[in-house]
Parts: C-alpha cells; sequence; structure tokens
C-alpha cells in the first residue's frame, strides 16, 4: 500500500522480526515508511496494538499482536502560490509590509494547508522571501492571530530577516520598534492607563489556549484608554484601549486584557462568559457585535528601523470596517 494516500495499513506480528520493539517491527514489515516516519506517526498517536493507542516506539509487541497504522495523506513539503489579494502598505527590495485582513491565516499548518498569507506571498514575491524562516514560514518574522487584523512587515531577503528578527526580540527597549494595537474591550478600566506584568504559558488543561502562569515566559502588555462607551442604561459597557508590546507572546493582548477583567468584545476564547453583557448595548450595537465574528483587536502601528538604510519607518492602519461600524454603533449607545 502507498504511504500517500490517506491509508489504514495493517501489520500482523509473526515474532520473526528480530525484534520484539514496535518501531523495529514496523520497519521490517513495512519498509516503504522510513523509520523516521514510523517514529513519528508512532510518537502522534497513529499507531495502535489491539485497538490500544501506543506512543513508545520501544514498546514490546508480541507474536500475532494486531498494528495499525493510520498513515494521514501526504502533503506538500513547500506550500504554492496562490492568488491572493494583498492590501500592502510599503514595498522594496527588502520588505514587504501589508494590512492583513481577518480571517487570513499567516502560514501554513493543521487545518490550514492553503490560503494563508505565505501563499499570497509566495505568488506576489516569487523566490525573492527570506529562506530563514524555512520552507513553511519564508520572511515571517512575526505572526498575528487568524481573526486579528491589521499591520505585518514581511522579510525578502535573509539580511532584511535577521535585522527585523533582532528588533522583534528587542521590542523597541533599545532600539525604534513599536507595535501598537486597538482593543475594544468590555467594561471601563477604573485608571487612564496600566501595565500588564504577567508571564504567559500554555493553559494546563485546554492546549490551544494560552494562559497566565507562574513560571511562564515573561509578558508586558501597556494600555491606555482612548475612548469609553457606555450601554443604554447610560452607565460604562466598553472601552478602546490602545495597547503596546514590550513582549509577544501568541495571544498576548487577548489573554492579558481578560486576566486584568476586561476581554475583548468578540473574544470567544478568552471571554466567552461576556456575551451576557452583550444585553446592556443597543439592538444596534448588538447587531454590530453580531457580526464582527471575531475578537475586537487590530494592529493599527508598526514602526522600526529598515534593515538596509536604517531610516526609522512609520505606518498607521485605519480600523476596518468591521470595527468601524462598532465603535459608530457604540458611540451612539444605539
Amino acid at each position: 500500500m502507498s504511504s500517500t494516500s490517506g491509508q489504514r495499513l495493517e501489520v500482523t506480528v509473526g515474532g520473526d522480526e528480530g525484534s520484539a520493539r514496535l518501531d523495529r517491527v514496523l520497519a521490517v514489515r513495512r519498509p516503504e515508511l522510513s523509520r523516521s516516519r514510523l517514529k513519528a506517526l508512532i510518537l502522534a498517536g497513529s499507531v495502535t496494538v489491539s485497538d490500544a493507542s501506543i506512543r513508545d516506539p520501544a514498546y514490546h509487541v508480541a507474536a500475532g499482536d494486531t498494528i495499525t497504522i493510520d498513515v494521514p495523506e501526504a502533503i506538500p513539503a513547500e506550500p504554492r502560490g496562490e492568488d491572493i489579494a494583498l492590501n500592502i502598505v510599503y514595498e522594496d527590495d527588502d520588505i514587504i509590509v501589508i494590512d492583513k485582513p481577518k480571517g487570513l491565516v499567516v502560514h501554513p499548518a493543521a487545518g490550514h494547508e492553503t490560503g494563508t498569507l505565505v501563499n499570497a506571498l509566495i505568488a506576489h514575491c516569487g523566490a525573492s522571501l527570506s529562506g530563514i524562516g524555512g520552507v513553511r514560514r519564508p520572511g515571517i518574522v512575526h505572526r498575528l492571530d487568524k481573526d486579528t487584523t491589521g499591520l505585518m512587515v514581511v522579510a525578502k531577503n535573509d539580511r532584511a530577516h535577521q535585522s527585523l528578527s533582532e528588533q522583534f526580540a528587542d521590542h523597541g527597549r533599545t532600539g525604534a520598534m513599536r507595535r501598537g494595537y486597538k482593543a475594544f474591550a468590555w467594561d471601563l478600566p477604573n485608571r487612564q492607563r496600566g501595565t500588564v506584568d504577567a508571564p504567559i504559558d500554555r493553559h494546563p488543561h485546554a492546549r490551544e489556549k494560552m494562559a497566565v502562569r507562574d513560571g511562564g515566559r515573561e509578558a508586558i502588555t501597556h494600555w491606555e484608554i482612548q475612548e469609553a462607551f457606555n450601554g443604554r442604561d447610560g452607565k460604562p459597557i466598553a472601552a478602546l484601549l490602545a495597547c503596546q508590546l514590550e513582549t509577544g507572546r501568541t495571544h498576548q493582548i487577548r489573554v492579558h486584557l481578560a486576566h486584568i477583567g476586561h476581554p475583548l468584545m468578540g473574544d470567544g476564547v478568552y471571554g466567552p462568559h461576556f456575551k451576557t453583557k452583550a444585553g446592556r448595548l443597543g439592538p444596534e450595537s448588538q447587531a454590530a457585535l453580531s457580526t464582527l465574528d471575531r475578537q475586537a483587536l487590530h494592529a493599527y502601528l508598526l514602526a522600526l528601523e529598515h534593515p538596509k538604510t536604517g531610516e526609522i519607518l512609520h505606518w498607521e492602519a485605519a480600523l476596518p470596517e468591521d470595527l468601524l461600524l462598532l465603535q459608530e454603533r457604540l458611540r451612539a449607545a444605539l
């Protein structure tokens, strides 16, 4: 059977394979699969012995055992260019800055092998993208969540990639790098500005989420109120915050704002219990929030030092239409 067509393979242990180790038995009985491929399949839980998933390559099997291998369909080793429209804010021979729309995944991953920003960049830039990020992430030095809109910079050669990576690692502590976000958050903070300094790590139970956890990686977010909104009862219900990052952790703003009791509007991962607050919004505000169908977060500001010329470059991106509509409805308390 082919290992490239997404099939279920079965092996019955004969006892004469020379070793009782699971990985070695499979190497003998399924030579079309490399040893490294077999090990990866075992570790991924794709190999069962007598209907029990086995994740230990050294597990000892017995004569007569039935081993089942679920081989997923092979995927292309390298992403391909796709004709996906890009909102290009700036471009030269070294970098390209885009205003990312909602719904666009940055790079290929499980469940998103096509239709990503990387696919669009390959089509637009051809072979000029930096290779440092690897074949799956060419030119990518930072990312935005799928449903976060706004400014991203991509490296078009290795020198630019190295420079940008160093700037992002520094996060503006000593250099020009600045990243600003606009966030529509539930409730009104009790002071004009503040800083969240709380370490972030994987959630202990929900692995797709992040959480503030002791022993996690340092994470610092600065925020300031730009605008306050009242509900239809005339009491504060939400705020537009300007946030700046001093670190760059996965879901950082979303996690930090939820941690201090002000989760993002529309964030079904970190603020689902705040849906009850929507009842205090006017009907048109509720409709705008429902139509949003994503976390209300936009990367509006990006400043950096050009990797070749040293010039300090600065860009700002206006709120996209869905957030502008939400802002308009909240202002009117409709």
